[in-house]
């Protein structure tokens, strides 16, 4: 079992397939890709590098980007990992922006979670934070998935200030007749955003206080779930949940490992540097090898981040290794 030296087990892997994204988020990407879209894993580079993991004790498998769906060979990413042994959760992240004209392809190839992100239910206000015109068809792609009836259907929105935090209320009113989880997630400083974190960050205790204040309650946190503290209101089908990183605890109940889009294994979000994983995923020979390197770079996880002493790591933008 991967665990690291404070006894925190990982039965959770967020595999980044790409770095490219095609929307300009101004709190990620406000330029647009600048980097060099090759170089990432193959698929049977994949195959290899899940089975590792799932040998371990991994369960579940959150394919994210970048935007994974730019990728020519998704759905063959989806099928080689819904297919390895162990894996018993496939999950993926998307802007939504193909997710209409797939959302059935993708709940037939064994997707069970997806996870859209949808900073605005204003499509001006959406416009403006993502550089992108295609709201609508982000919007109905979350009405897509419900239709196929994936086990999971969350909706991630970056809470900005000045942009989208007076749309709590209707963000609440939205989940009231849909089997949603909405979350929003604190905005968090890298490498090339000082100026913009400054500027647009909200605590999560602004939402966490309005929260309670309408009565929602705590929900209890699953064994392979990510890092949302998810709320339940009688009155309402859906939840709203809330990622707040530089809340007290919140490295605790750590429970994820990332990889990058070619191969590098990082410990923390907001770590310094890789372990190259890429030559233990030539062979299937070298299996062991991997799951030695998993053993050992482990040791070297911290017990937190540093956000609060304003060291974010070496990470650019979240773009980096998929959030």
């Amino acid at each position: 079992m991967l665990q690291d030296g404070f006894g925190r087990r990982f039965a959770y892997l967020r595999l980044s397939v790409t770095d490219v994204c095609n929307f300009r988020c101004e709190y990620c990407l406000p330029n647009g890709y600048q980097g060099k879209p090759t170089g990432f894993l193959n698929v049977e580079e994949i195959r290899r590098l899940v089975a590792g993991f799932a040998e371990m004790g991994t369960t579940k498998v959150r394919l994210t980007g970048g935007e994974p769906m730019v990728r020519k060979d998704f759905m063959e990413i989806v099928e080689v990992v819904r297919n390895t042994p162990g894996i018993e959760k496939l999950a993926m992240t998307t802007n939504g922006y193909k997710l209409r004209e797939t959302a059935t392809d993708l709940k037939a190839a064994g997707v069970d979670a997806i996870n859209i992100s949808i900073d605005s239910l204003e499509s001006g206000r959406f416009e403006e934070i993502t550089g992108d015109r295609r709201f609508d068809k982000v919007y109905e792609s979350i009405d897509s998935c419900l239709e196929q009836q994936f086990d999971s259907v969350k909706v991630n929105t970056v809470l900005l200030k000045g942009l989208n935090d007076h749309e709590l209320p209707k963000f609440f009113e939205y989940v009231r007749t849909r089997p949603v989880a909405l979350r929003f997630i604190e905005l968090m400083q890298t490498g090339d955003n000082q100026e913009y974190f400054e500027k647009r960050h909200v605590s999560g205790d602004v939402v966490r206080e309005q929260l309670l204040r309408e009565g929602w309650q705590r929900v209890e946190r699953g064994p392979v779930d990510g890092p949302a503290v998810e709320y339940s209101h009688p009155d309402h089908i859906g939840r709203i949940g809330l990622i707040a990183p530089y809340a007290p605890g919140f490295c605790d109940t750590c429970n994820r490992l990332r990889v990058t889009a070619r191969g590098g294994l990082r410990l923390c979000l907001f770590g310094r540097g890789s372990q190259d994983l890429r030559p233990f995923l030539q062979r299937d020979e070298d299996r062991e090898q991997l799951k030695a390197c998993l053993l050992t770079a482990l040791l070297g996880k911290k017990v937190s981040h540093s956000l609060h002493q304003g060291d974010f790591g070496d990470t650019p933008h979240l773009a980096y290794t998929g959030g």
